[in-house]
């Protein structure tokens, strides 16, 4: 690019106010920069070959040029002038760019690059403008809670330290909202720092509620220019509290209604669709036409069948606002007649009820000694096995813990009864007698025997089942003889007697046994009397060499003797 020449001047004065006159022909040049930032501006110009120095200045409002930088091209030196505000903030470089470090928003001014020969004067001018980012909005002095129906100060939005000044917009649910008459009402306010001269904007928002608002977000944005165009940056989100006006009362019956029985507790429990909810409530109970003043909650304790009945609650400055429910207070009765403990006779007749009262249908089991009945008990003649303990149980399947019982302890007595039984052995040596038993309590029994014989295994018995039992000896008798069985309880003493003809194959078998001892005896005896002949003699033959000839003779009657004793053993 060419530079514009300048009518010589001898003075380097006049060359720059003359430079300043002239104004060459170059175009404006901008740069954007940061606050904050250092701003760099190149010179933009050719430099001449009999270039003597270059110089750097800025404009006054009023046109009136300011000096600031200067180096020389021999030199290789640089000055800038005492210009308070850019001390310590400037820098030329050796091709003539100058650096502003911390930008500030009176930087905003044009400068001019000037290069100086000795003949001309060559200037590019540059305008430098200064952005500066606003703080995100926020949303400040949020109101506590908003009034349905009324015109409410929702807050204010604020964004600080902006360059240039931004702009402020509102939203609903992410929709901008609107100035509306009565509705939505929008003031805004901006503010510059006369030190730093940066903008602070306020946006305060007044809103007319409705129960749409509720749980909706509430946001602000602002929106300004940064070097490269414009940005919007949003505030956090706000959810305001909504007031209205209970439109509706409802009552709650804890526990659940279904289930109160008698004895229990019942919380009744009022509630408004009001933000914020009544704290108090008028209860009115079952015939009673004014009402209990209380909390949102009224209890009645241990309540009784009589409860039954509807049950209600209203607003206390509204009492045509009211709401009600019916409760029923479920009961049961169970009566057992006879019940406890009852005793009776064997073959009396006994009628037993269980009779059931209740508020809706339920069900009745019979137990018996634990175990349950498939019918409901009924004797028409008791026997031994119908005595034990019954228990009629009912309940309501629907109403938890609503259960009742009541219990028959069934004693049947009886005299004792006797039936006696024999039973022959098939050797024959020993007969059974059985003695059977029946009665209550339980009888005791007693055997006695008239006549000789043996009793083998006399307290021989079997269980005491249903009131019978038996009792059983075995006996050998060598005579006839006559068994007695006694029983005896508490109401009386019964006996009974069997008579029993002696064993005749015992005496066949006591004679037989009566020969084998007379054998065994005899042969005992024998065996004696051959010892001692034995004995004898050999106590004879040790004397033979002395008396041979009478030996010999008596040999002759120990033959005859020998043959005796062996007609004796015979």
């Amino acid at each position: 690019m060419e530079p514009t020449a300048a009518p010589s001047c001898r003075l380097l004065f006049c060359l720059l106010i003359s430079a300043a006159a002239l104004r060459p022909g170059l175009g404006w040049y901008t740069v954007n920069s940061v606050y904050g930032d250092t701003i760099i501006m190149p010179c933009r110009l050719d430099v001449p070959q009999n270039l003597m120095f270059c110089k750097w200045k800025y404009e006054k409002p009023d046109g009136s040029p300011v000096f600031i930088a200067f180096r020389s091209s021999t030199k290789k030196s640089v000055q800038y002038d005492d210009v308070p505000e850019y001390k310590d903030r400037l820098s030329l470089s050796e091709n003539y760019t100058l650096s502003i470090s911390n930008a500030r928003i009176s930087d905003e001014k044009r400068f001019v690059c000037m290069l100086v020969t000795e003949d001309n004067v060559f200037e590019a001018p540059t305008v430098v403008k200064v952005f500066k980012q606003p703080s995100k909005p926020e949303i400040v002095s949020k109101a506590l809670f908003l009034e349905t129906e009324q015109l409410n100060k929702l807050g204010d939005c604020i964004s600080k330290d902006s360059y240039p000044d931004g702009n402020i917009t509102w939203y609903r649910n992410g929709k901008m909202l609107q100035p509306l008459e009565g509705a939505v009402v929008i003031i805004f306010q901006k503010q510059m720092d006369q030190v730093t001269q940066l903008y602070t904007m306020t946006s305060s928002l007044e809103y007319k509620t409705t129960k749409a608002d509720i749980q909706m977000p509430f946001t602000c944005s602002v929106t300004y220019y940064g070097p490269s165009g414009q940005k919007t940056v949003h505030s956090e989100q706000a959810i305001f509290d909504i007031y209205y006006p209970t439109e509706q009362v409802t009552i709650q019956v804890l526990p659940p209604k279904n289930a109160i029985k008698e004895g229990d507790n019942i919380t009744l429990k009022c509630l408004g669709n009001g933000n914020p909810p009544p704290e108090e409530f008028l209860f009115y109970l079952p015939g009673q036409p004014e009402g209990i003043r209380s909390s949102n909650t009224y209890t009645l304790t241990d309540v009784r069948r009589n409860a039954t009945g509807d049950y209600k609650c209203s607003l206390i400055d509204k009492k045509s606002m009211i709401a009600s429910t019916a409760i029923t207070v479920h009961y049961l009765d169970l009566s057992l007649n006879p019940s406890g403990e009852v005793t009776k006779q064997i073959g009396d007749a006994l009628p037993v009820s269980c009779t059931i009262s209740a508020s809706r249908n339920a069900t009745v089991v019979w137990m018996k000694d634990n175990i349950r009945l498939r019918s409901s008990p009924s004797f028409s003649s008791l026997h031994y096995q119908d005595a034990g303990n019954y228990v009629c149980e009912t309940a309501l399947q629907e109403v938890e813990g609503l259960k009742k019982r009541e219990s028959l302890t069934l004693i049947v007595e009886g005299k004792p009864q006797i039936k006696m039984t024999k039973k022959t052995d098939p050797s024959g040596l020993s007969k059974t007698i059985i003695c059977h038993v029946e009665g209550f309590p339980k009888p005791a029994i007693q055997w006695t025997i008239t006549g000789s014989g043996s009793v083998i295994n006399q307290t021989e018995e079997s269980p005491y089942i249903n009131g019978r039992y038996y009792s059983k000896i075995i006996i050998s008798p060598e005579e006839n003889v006559t068994l007695t069985c006694t029983a005896e309880n508490q109401l009386e003493r019964t006996v009974n007697s069997l008579n029993v003809s002696a064993n005749e194959n015992r005496e066949k078998v006591n004679d037989q046994a009566k020969l084998i001892v007379g054998i065994v005896v005899g042969l005992l005896l024998a065996a004696l009397v051959a010892g001692v002949v034995y004995w004898l003699y050999m106590k004879k033959s040790k004397t033979a060499s002395k008396h041979v000839n009478k030996d010999l003779g008596n040999m002759e009657e120990n033959k005859k003797l020998e043959e005796n004793n062996h007609k004796t053993e015979a």
